[in-house]
C-alpha cells in the first residue's frame, strides 16, 4: 500500500486506491480528452526516463510555464520530481526580464512552455539563462514539442534507474521552489520540502466537502501557485476528476459542460460573477426584478445551519427556486462548495452565494506554509461567515502581542532560496511571521483583520487599516478597484478604479451625456458625484478619522499586465501609487 509521503506518491496512491478513467481532463480542438491514472504514471515515468537520459541529475531544476492549468502540467511535474530533480513553477504573466530573472536564480536547465506567447518571453532572454532546451505544449512550429520526450523515454531500459531514484527521494528534500509575486522588489524563491506540501494536502482532506460517487472539479487558478497545486494534489487522493478550464473568460461555458461539484475562487473572481448577475437584473422589469432583488436582499441576511429561523429558512426556499436555481444553471447546476483564498471575501458575498446553495468555504494560507493554515468547512459547525474557518491538523496558529498571525506546523516552509537573512528575518524558533493580522475567537475561528505593513498612521496620529475600508467599498458595484492611502497624510483618501463595464450600462441606461471612454468616465463629473455617493454610503460604517475625505478616479483599468497587479490580483500598491502620482497629488497638495 502507497503511504503519502512525497508529492509523485499521490498518482500512485489514487491508482491503488481509486483509479479513474478522468483523473485529468484538459480540452483540445473542442473536445474534452481524460487521461486516466494509469496513462498519467505511465507518460510521467516515460518523462522520468527521458529526462535521465538528457542527463538531468538529483536537484536539478526544471521551469514550467504555462498560460492555462492542463494535463501536461501534471505529468511534467510528476516525472520531474520523482527523479530527485525539482519543479519551478512561473507565472505565465510577468514580464521576460522576471522570467530571466527566475529562471537564473533557480539555475534551470530545461523550460517547458504553453504556447507562442510564452515562448516569445523565453525565447528572448534564453541567452541570458542556462536553459540547454525549451520544449512546448502545444505545437509550436521551430520549438520542440514535449511528445519527444515520450519517443525519448520509449525504451523502459533504465526504468530501474527511474525507479532507483525514487526510492532515494525523501520526504525532507526540496519539491519545488516557488517565486512569490510579491507586491513589492525581487520575487523571492519560496523552497518547499515533499513533506512541507504532501502533509499538507493530507492534513487538508478533512476539510472537502464528501460527495458519493464521481466528483468532478473544475480547475482554473494558476497551478503555478501553491494554492490550486495543492487543490490539485488532495483531488488527486481523493480520487476525483480534475477538469482543466481553457481560460478565465471560458470559466462559464466550461461549467456548463463539466457540471463541477467543486472549485477553488479568488475574491476578485466571485466579485466579478456577482456584477454580471446584478448587471443582467437591470433588464428584467415589473415583478421579475422586484422578486430578484428581494432575494438578492434575502441572501445578504443568510446564516448558517438555520440560525434565522424557520421562517427565514421557507422565504430562502422560494428565493431558491424561482432565482438562485438560474445562478447554479449559470454554473452547471451541480457546484455545492467554492473554496475561496488568496485575499479578503466579501461578507455579502459568502451570505448570497450560500444562500443560493454554492457554499464558499473561505481559507487562509501563504506560500510560506505550503499553503493551508485554516479554512471552512459546513460539516461539524466549522463554518462562520466572516472567519477563514478554524486551523488544520497539525498545524498551530498564534497571535503575537502586536496581533500578528503567527505559525508552527510541518507545513512551514524550509526557507528562502539562497537567502538566508530574509528566512531568520521572518522566523522565531518554529514559528513563521506571516505579517498578516488577525484574531481567534471564543470558538476557534480565525479571522484576518489586516496586513500588518499595510497598516498605517495619519499625521493626526490614528491609525488605519486600507483593506477594511477597500473591502467595503469594493462591495459598490461602481468601483471596480481601489487602494486607500494616507500614510503621513492629515487624512485617508482612495485611488478608485471605476467599474468601467458596469458604469457605460448605467449611462446608457440613464441616458447621461458621458462619452463611453474609460478616459471620458475618469473625468466626468456625473461619475465623480455618483461614486461621491456611493463613497459617502460606505463611509458611515466606519469612524470620522477613517472616512474616505476625499478619493480620484484613474483613466484606465488595473491590470497585471501593466503592473498594477499581481498574477493572484492583489495590487502592487508602490506601483500604483507611483503610476498615479499626480492623482495621489492632486489629492493631497491641492487640498
Amino acid at each position: 500500500m502507497t503511504e503519502v509521503t512525497r508529492l509523485f506518491d499521490f498518482p500512485y496512491y489514487q491508482l491503488e486506491n481509486k483509479p479513474n478513467a478522468s483523473a485529468l481532463v484538459t480540452k483540445y480542438d473542442g473536445k474534452w480528452i481524460p487521461t486516466s491514472t494509469q496513462e498519467y504514471l505511465d507518460k510521467a515515468n516515460a518523462v522520468s526516463r527521458a529526462l535521465l537520459k538528457l542527463g538531468v541529475k538529483k536537484n536539478d531544476k526544471i521551469a514550467i510555464i504555462s498560460t492555462t492549468n492542463r494535463t501536461e502540467w501534471n505529468i511534467m511535474d510528476i516525472g520531474i520530481l520523482q527523479i530527485g530533480a525539482q519543479n519551478i513553477p512561473i507565472y505565465p504573466t510577468i514580464c521576460a526580464e522576471d522570467y530571466e530573472y527566475v529562471l537564473n536564480h533557480s539555475e534551470s536547465i530545461y523550460c517547458f512552455v504553453s504556447d507562442e506567447e510564452v515562448l516569445e518571453k523565453v525565447t528572448k532572454i534564453k541567452a541570458n539563462t542556462n536553459i540547454k532546451e525549451v520544449f512546448s505544449f502545444n505545437q509550436i512550429e521551430g520549438c520542440k514539442h514535449y511528445s519527444e520526450l515520450f519517443n525519448i523515454g520509449e525504451d523502459q531500459s533504465n526504468q530501474k534507474e527511474v525507479e532507483a531514484r525514487k526510492a532515494n527521494v525523501k520526504p525532507e528534500d526540496l519539491a519545488t521552489i516557488i517565486y512569490t509575486s510579491g507586491t513589492t522588489g525581487t520575487p523571492k524563491g519560496v523552497m518547499l520540502s515533499h513533506h512541507n506540501i504532501t502533509s499538507n494536502a493530507i492534513d487538508s482532506v478533512p476539510r472537502l466537502p464528501l460527495i458519493d460517487g464521481e466528483t468532478r472539479v473544475l480547475s482554473f487558478l494558476p497551478i503555478c501557485h501553491i494554492f490550486e497545486r495543492v487543490l490539485i494534489y488532495i483531488y488527486q487522493y481523493a480520487g476525483a476528476s480534475i477538469y482543466f478550464a481553457e481560460a478565465l473568460d471560458k470559466i462559464g461555458d466550461n461549467a456548463k459542460e463539466v457540471k463541477p461539484h467543486l472549485m477553488s475562487v479568488v475574491p476578485r473572481l466571485l466579485e466579478k460573477v456577482f456584477d454580471k448577475i446584478m448587471l443582467k437584473a437591470d433588464d428584467l422589469s415589473g415583478i421579475k426584478q422586484k422578486l430578484f432583488y428581494w432575494a438578492v436582499e434575502l441572501g445578504e441576511q443568510w446564516e448558517p445551519y438555520g440560525a434565522n429561523g424557520a421562517w427565514y429558512e421557507f422565504k430562502l426556499k422560494i428565493a431558491n427556486k424561482l432565482i438562485f436555481s438560474k445562478w447554479r444553471e449559470a454554473l452547471g447546476g451541480e457546484l455545492s462548495t467554492m473554496v475561496s483564498g488568496s485575499a479578503a471575501l466579501q461578507q455579502r458575498l459568502s451570505r448570497v452565494f450560500s444562500a443560493g446553495g454554492m457554499q464558499i468555504m473561505e481559507g487562509y494560507g501563504l506560500t510560506e506554509t505550503s499553503p493551508v493554515v485554516s479554512v471552512g468547512m459546513y460539516r461539524d459547525k466549522h463554518f462562520k461567515v466572516g472567519s477563514v474557518g478554524k486551523p488544520i491538523r497539525n498545524v498551530e496558529v498564534k497571535i503575537a502581542e502586536d496581533g500578528e498571525i503567527l505559525i508552527k506546523g510541518p507545513n512551514v516552509m524550509m526557507g528562502y532560496y539562497k537567502d538566508p537573512e530574509k528566512t531568520a528575518s521572518v522566523m522565531t524558533g518554529d514559528y513563521f511571521h506571516t505579517g498578516d493580522k488577525g484574531e481567534i475567537d471564543i470558538e476557534g475561528f480565525l479571522k484576518i483583520t489586516g496586513r500588518k505593513k499595510e497598516m498605517f498612521k495619519t499625521s493626526g496620529g490614528k491609525y488605519i487599516i486600507p483593506t477594511l475600508l477597500e473591502n467595503e467599498l469594493k462591495q459598490s458595484l461602481f468601483i471596480e478597484q481601489i487602494m486607500v492611502v494616507g500614510e503621513g497624510e492629515k487624512m485617508p483618501a482612495a485611488i478608485i478604479q471605476p467599474n468601467f463595464e458596469f458604469i457605460r450600462d448605467w449611462i446608457e441606461h440613464k441616458g447621461h451625456n458621458v462619452g463611453s471612454s474609460e478616459a471620458d468616465i475618469a473625468s466626468s463629473e456625473i461619475i465623480m458625484n455618483r461614486i461621491q455617493k456611493e463613497v459617502d454610503k460606505y463611509n458611515q460604517r466606519f469612524g470620522k478619522w477613517e472616512q474616505i475625505k476625499r478619493f480620484e478616479l484613474t483613466p484606465e483599468a488595473w491590470t497585471i499586465d501593466a503592473g498594477h497587479l499581481t498574477p493572484t490580483m492583489k495590487m502592487k500598491r508602490s506601483v500604483i501609487k507611483n503610476i498615479y502620482q499626480s492623482l495621489y497629488d492632486k489629492i493631497y497638495r491641492t487640498s
